[in-house]
């Protein structure tokens, strides 16, 4: 079927086919400090395409996945953030590929479907319990299916939706999972089977649904609006290009923004576009500097979006290049590239404003990685600092300290941004069982000291 064979593309394209600090980026107006890439712990098994979950505990569960073989994994890992290190936690009940992970309001993470190593599609799901480090089987799905989506929507309930059944073939229908009774109903269907598609949670409550793979094998342009209150789907405006495996990041305005992936002719698209709710139109805005598809593309604190890693099937070239949307210009600039070429991989926001990437494939297209690393920038640390110190400390003099680093952070002005996260911890420590708890302390502590090692203070 011409859905399975678009995912044998993608189960096979690694291995067929594919697959400190770094100075000042100035630009200007205003200037700002590039981003740069840090090695932190490796995984104990290399994997490529598994989950990667961010826990309430800060830390970050990654499971599943495919192996060296192309055998998918059970196996599941837990990355500390305070040590830099990975260590084992229980293993999945079914080793499982292209399957979603979706963090619960209990903190637990459901895990849904997906395929096993022969590429057969799993109606089982699995529960995290970040307490004891244990799966347990929840209620399965009424229809196997891989290459979905999984969006938790606002009554706490998980919407699945799409995605490829061999048996069946690229699926219009969609489900509903209650943690309350840890069972799936079915809920209204799409009016299109799309598989390899990207689903977005939006301010209003509904989700949106873009591209895909139709059935045919062509890349879709179609979009849809899930309705909660309804149960039902309506169609929105079209892409402006067919595209399947790409990204789609929710900005802070409540615009969607749609990168990079595939068209029908399978050359990598370096094309973005922006998808406005209030009108329920899309527009293009600023491409990337480089086509990409299997990449990740991150939110990050400062309202940018970080699109790293992938693969430019124009020419067969894996990349290390990272790049940053803008979401007040519609541009993209570059920023600190990879350590090494990642493709296919995870990539994770941490608590502190820093991103991780973890597994992949590298530019041989045969060898899975284990490696992992971390990308950080002083215009996001300092975003969290500011976040962080809001409503902490006596009156607003924390906070107010904290804007004028992330003020001389975002102009370049480093000098001035370590000076004042030194006034800053001494604030910190003057406050220390005071006006600030010793958790609030270590907390802030630790953030500005973080802030400090990017700045190179």
């Amino acid at each position: 079927m011409a859905w399975r064979t678009g995912q044998k593309a993608v189960r096979w394209f690694g291995a067929v086919v594919v697959c400190a600090i770094a100075g000042l980026l100035l630009v200007a107006p205003p200037a700002f400090s590039a981003g740069t890439w840090s090695t932190t712990g490796s995984l104990a098994t290399a994997r490529a395409v598994p989950t990667a979950t961010l826990l309430l505990n800060g830390k970050v569960l990654v499971a599943g996945g495919i192996d060296m073989g192309l055998n998918a994994l059970a196996s599941a890992e837990l990355y500390d953030p305070a040590t830099g290190t990975w260590s084992a936690t229980g293993s999945l009940k079914t080793p499982r590929e292209f399957d979603t992970a979706t963090l619960l309001p209990s903190g637990k993470v459901l895990v849904v479907g997906g395929t096993d190593s022969k590429g057969n599609p799993l109606a089982s799901a699995e529960l995290f319990d970040p307490a004891t480090g244990t799966w347990t089987p929840t209620g399965s799905l009424n229809t196997a299916r891989g290459d979905h989506t999984a969006t938790l929507l606002p009554s706490g309930k998980v919407l699945v939706a799409g995605g490829g059944n061999a048996n069946i073939g690229v699926l219009t229908s969609a489900e509903l999972y209650d943690p309350a009774t840890g069972t799936w109903t079915p809920t209204g269907s799409m009016s299109t089977a799309r598989v390899q598609h990207t689903a977005t949670l939006l301010p209003s409550g509904k989700v949106l649904v873009a591209g895909g793979v139709a059935l045919n094998d062509d890349a879709l342009t179609s979009a849809e609006l899930y309705d909660p209150a309804t149960g039902t789907w309506t169609p929105t405006g079209s892409l402006t290009t067919g595209r399947f495996l790409h990204t789609a990041t929710l900005l802070p305005s409540g615009k969607v923004l749609v990168t990079g992936g595939l068209p029908t002719d399978r050359a990598s698209l370096a094309s973005s576009e922006l998808f406005d709710p209030t009108t329920g139109t899309w527009s293009a805005t600023g491409s990337m500097n480089t086509p990409r598809v299997f990449d990740t593309a991150t939110l990050l604190p400062s309202g940018k979006v970080l699109v790293a890693g992938g693969f430019n099937s124009n020419g067969g070239v894996g990349l290390d290049s990272a790049e940053l949307f803008d979401p007040a210009t519609g541009m993209w600039t570059q920023t600190g590239s990879l350590n090494g070429v990642r493709n296919l991989h995870a990539a994770t926001l941490l608590r502190n404003g820093t991103v991780l990437v973890a597994g992949g494939v590298d530019q041989t297209g045969i060898n899975v990685l284990a490696s992992a690393e971390l990308f950080s920038s002083p215009a996001d640390l300092a975003a969290v600092l500011v976040a962080d110190s809001s409503g902490k400390g006596p009156g607003k003099a924390l906070v107010n300290k904290a804007r004028r680093i992330q003020t001389a952070a975002n102009a370049g002005q480093t000098a001035t941004a370590c000076a004042g996260i030194n006034g800053y911890l001494g604030l910190v420590k003057a406050q220390t069982e005071k006006k600030l708890t010793a958790a609030q302390a270590n907390q802030l502590t630790t953030q500005a000291t973080d802030l400090a090692d990017t700045l190179g203070c």
